[in-house]
């Protein structure tokens, strides 16, 4: 599937949702992990250093698709090599892909995390690796926006 628009992430109210009712975070994990599993595998050629995220333990891949425009809607494609953070960038796709450059800008995906009960269960390399993504998404909206 090379096509960003063919795939569509797990909606961000049914994420939260289903995180509320797992009580232990065992089965958090197993459920980052199931949803890491709904990601399309990205195209080797599509996996180049210009779109490797840097600052993360695992190899993480996030593409970038804008539309015209001051305040574009961004989607993106992602993958990775490890389990986990496969399903942390399902979320991180949940929460940004499909919106506004401005609304991407102004997310804080972390407080998500949060809401979501993961933060606190994320080892400080994956905790590091969650900001490298959020950080990347939200520069490529910032520069989408200056033009």
């Amino acid at each position: 599937m090379t096509d960003a628009t063919a795939f569509t992430p797990t909606p961000l109210s049914e994420i939260l949702e289903n995180c509320a009712y797992l009580d232990d975070w065992q089965d958090r994990m197993s459920y980052v992990i199931e949803l890491g599993r709904t990601l399309p595998e990205l195209p080797e050629e599509k996996r180049t250093a210009d779109n490797k995220v840097q600052g993360c333990a695992s190899q993480v891949w996030l593409v970038t698709h804008a539309e015209e425009g001051t305040d574009p809607v961004l989607t993106f494609e992602g993958e990775s090599d490890a389990h986990i953070v496969r399903g942390l960038v399902a979320i991180v796709l949940s929460i940004f892909s499909g919106r506004r450059a401005s609304e991407i800008v102004t997310t804080d995906a972390l407080d998500l995390f949060g809401q979501m009960g993961l933060i606190e269960f994320l080892t400080a390399q994956r905790a590091n690796g969650l900001r490298s993504m959020v950080k990347r998404i939200q520069d490529q909206a910032a520069f989408r926006l200056k033009g």
